[in-house]
This record gives structure tokens, C-alpha cells and sequence, in this order.
């Protein structure tokens, strides 16, 4: 199972990851979490202490390493396009209440120069942790998919976007299904959270078509608490995991 998870900032997608591997886990399950998100809190979210995460450098920031996979350097322009990247996962990921999480980074380009090698060594990463893993892989991604191509995309299971009852983030949703159909992707679905009653589902139902929807997730004070204590919400929040538990049965039942 290759699921990408995606959505703007602070819509709740990085808790949908988040419990969805927590849930994965539970059954026992390989599961590899790669947080693409700039601004990083899939760690926080499975349960890391702030300690550990602290201690993690994210592969876009390890020059040394990818100097010595692509060939890159500043005396040399010219670097490969398929640097080894098989044992990444595996020698930088680290481990708690069953998942794997890798940290991935993303490519700042404001005046950083060349960004080309960061740039390949990520999107080959995530390329072989969909083509050749035999993990559960989710990746909590920002709102675009640029570090995905064509052939990568071909072997995804499911495109997710997370909403919330609202015009902007419908407009979120509908961007990544036509970025996603441009790299072949024929359906994205959607988790729509915050959801404070009838009226907010009957808003999501009238603007998403029914079999781009997996389920609900309803407005939860309890994922604050979590976060302000800094725990993961799987064990904060019992509501949490019923929801995100239904939304992954219709995930593992539409899978073919």
C-alpha cells in the first residue's frame, strides 16, 4: 500500500498520516512514514519525543551525503540523475510505536544556487520507496506533487487530500486532481476533517462527487490537547482512531 497524503497547512493532514500509520502498525504491518512537509511535524505526530526529532537532519540537508550519491559539488556541475538511494530508508529512518519515519525535507530555492541534486536525490527516494518497498508507505507531502513523476505515480494507491468545510481548501482539492491527472493519476480522493456537523458534511458532499470521498473527520478538541502535550493522537484520542479506522477500511476495500 503506496499512499500520499496531501493538503495545505493546517487542515489536519499530517494527523490523518499520522494515525493512518499508527493503524497499519497496529496490524503488524512494515510501515515507512517519509514527511515531505517543509514544515515537519510527522514525528511529533507518531510519538517521537521532541529529543529524538531534534537529533534528525533531514536528507535535503545532508550536503556531505548528497555530494557522494550524485557526484555534486561545487566544482562540478555535472551530477548523476539515478544516485544509489535503496539503503536510505533503512540507515536514516528512525523507529517508534511501530513506524519507521524518514525525514525527508524539501528543496528551499530562495538563494540557495543549484538546487538540481537535492532535488533528484529526494524524488529518487520517494521513487523507490513506491516502486521497490514492500512496506506500507505514507508520505505527509505539501500541497504540490513535484517530487512525483509519472512512472512513480502509476504505483500509487491512493492520492488523499485533506479538506476542511470550505471554499479554499475545495480549491486545494481541485488543484492536486489536475496536477495528479497531469502525471496520469486518474482519481484523487479526499478525508474531509474539522467537519462540525450536517451542515459541514452536506457543504463537503455537494462540492466533492461521492466516490472522490472516503469519509469524515469531525472538529476534535482533543488532537489541541494532544499537540500542546505533545503526544501523538492515536493515544490521545479514541474519536481519532474510529474515524480514521473507518476512512482506512473504504481505503483497503476500493484497493485492487
Amino acid at each position: 500500500m503506496k499512499i500520499a497524503v496531501t493538503g495545505k497547512g493546517g487542515v489536519g493532514k499530517t494527523t490523518f498520516a499520522a494515525t493512518l500509520a499508527r493503524l497499519y502498525a497496529a496490524e503488524g504491518r512494515k510501515v515507512l512514514a517519509a514527511d515531505v512537509d517543509p514544515d515537519a511535524n510527522l514525528g511529533l505526530a507518531l510519538g517521537f519525543s521532541e529529543e529524538t526529532l531534534d537529533a534528525i537532519v533531514p536528507i535535503s540537508k545532508m550536503r556531505k551525503l548528497i555530494e557522494e550519491r550524485t557526484g555534486a559539488s561545487k566544482d562540478n556541475q555535472f551530477y548523476k540523475l539515478n544516485p544509489k538511494v535503496d539503503d536510505i530508508p533503512d540507515t536514516y529512518g528512525k523507529t517508534c510505536n511501530g513506524v519507521k519515519l524518514l525525514l525527508l525535507g524539501t528543496v528551499e530555492t530562495g538563494g540557495g544556487g543549484c538546487v538540481c541534486p537535492e532535488h533528484v536525490m529526494l524524488k529518487r527516494i520517494i521513487n523507490n520507496m513506491i516502486l521497490h518497498r514492500d512496506d506500507v508507505v505514507i508520505m505527509d507531502m505539501e500541497a504540490g506533487l513535484e517530487h512525483l513523476g509519472r512512472g512513480t505515480t502509476q504505483s500509487m494507491d491512493q492520492f488523499i487530500v485533506v479538506i476542511e468545510p470550505g471554499a479554499r481548501s475545495i480549491q486545494t482539492y481541485r488543484n492536486v486532481k489536475r496536477l495528479a491527472e497531469d502525471l496520469g493519476v486518474a482519481q484523487v480522493r479526499v478525508v474531509a476533517n474539522k467537519v462540525r456537523g450536517s451542515e459541514d458534511e452536506d457543504f463537503i458532499r455537494s462540492r466533492i462527487p461521492a466516490e472522490d470521498l472516503l469519509g469524515f473527520m469531525h472538529y476534535n478538541t482533543e488532537v489541541i490537547d494532544a499537540d500542546r502535550q505533545g503526544c501523538s493522537p492515536y493515544d490521545f484520542s479514541e474519536t481519532v482512531v474510529k474515524e480514521v479506522a473507518a476512512i482506512k477500511a473504504v481505503i483497503d476495500g476500493g484497493r485492487q
